[in-house]
């Protein structure tokens, strides 16, 4: 039986690069997106290109019996999830002006509180769901991905960055509460990330590799890679830790590209 990988928001960009990577190496993969359509999509394609088993569910927060019918229906399938890959994720963007983010005098308490819902709560029910089924197999590993605005925040962001510092504490939390049953959880924190997004943003763009001490962001391969060593027995023996993936953004006290900054101005 192949190995199956389970992972959240993979109908496209970051998501998908993560579970084609998976799916090249052979394994099975289950999809979910908070649109059901183009969750069963992808897996499709998945399917067709890589000749594995692929399956798409819809999966939205406040609604933790679907979680629980999900995991049903892949055991109906005869498959177990050995990895988890928690990727979806409320950016806490303004719904008008993503670029705005959250304003904090005029951010209502349920925009904000909808941030720590989808980030934190909404992935505690679905480790819950797969841990039991690793609880069983004595097997299982839990890989969050949260960023590196945890440690280095951004302007206008303050509910996003909490709460992905919370991720960050929720998993060492687990990696001992579930340790004992061989599951093993850790962080993957990438910086900003060549989206499709970030691609349309052209010269608007705020984050590029000219900020970056290696001189470039991350694609969706550096994601993939990273999971791949949490995801896999590559890191048996490491649980609770993190890995932060962005090119030393967050390694420097301030971009070098601002001292050139400062000699011009100062010519």
């Amino acid at each position: 039986m192949n190995k199956a990988v389970f992972i959240t928001g993979a109908q496209s960009g970051t998501g998908y690069g993560i579970a084609e990577f998976f799916a090249k190496q052979g394994w099975d993969v289950f999809i979910t997106s908070r649109r059901g359509a183009d969750a069963e999509s992808s897996a499709k394609k998945l399917s067709d290109t890589y000749g594995i088993f692929s399956k798409g569910y819809e999966c939205n927060i406040r609604n933790e019996q679907q979680v629980i019918d999900i995991f049903n229906d892949i055991d109906k399938s005869g498959r177990f999830v050995e990895t988890v890959i928690l990727n979806a994720a409320n950016m806490g963007f303004n719904p008008k002006d993503p670029a705005a983010g959250q304003d904090f005098w005029t951010v209502s308490a349920d925009e904000f509180g909808e941030v720590f819902e989808t980030n934190l709560v909404w992935n505690f029910t679905i480790i819950r769901q797969a841990a039991i089924r690793m609880r069983e197999k004595g097997k299982g590993s839990v890989v969050f991905i949260s960023s590196n605005t945890a440690h280095r925040v951004i302007p206008n962001r303050a509910a996003y960055s909490a709460s992905k510092g919370g991720i960050i504490s929720l998993a060492k939390a687990l990696a001992l509460d579930l340790g004992k049953y061989k599951i093993r959880c850790n962080v993957v924190s990438p910086g900003t990330i060549k989206t499709e997004r970030w691609v349309q943003m052209g010269n608007k763009q705020i984050v590029n590799g000219s900020l970056t001490p290696i001189g470039d962001i991350s694609d969706f391969e550096d994601l993939a890679n990273a999971c791949w060593f949490f995801g896999t027995d590559m890191s048996k023996n490491i649980t609770g830790t993190e890995l932060i993936v962005d090119g030393g953004m967050s390694c420097q006290l301030y971009p070098q590209i601002l001292n050139e900054l400062k000699r011009k101005m100062q010519e």
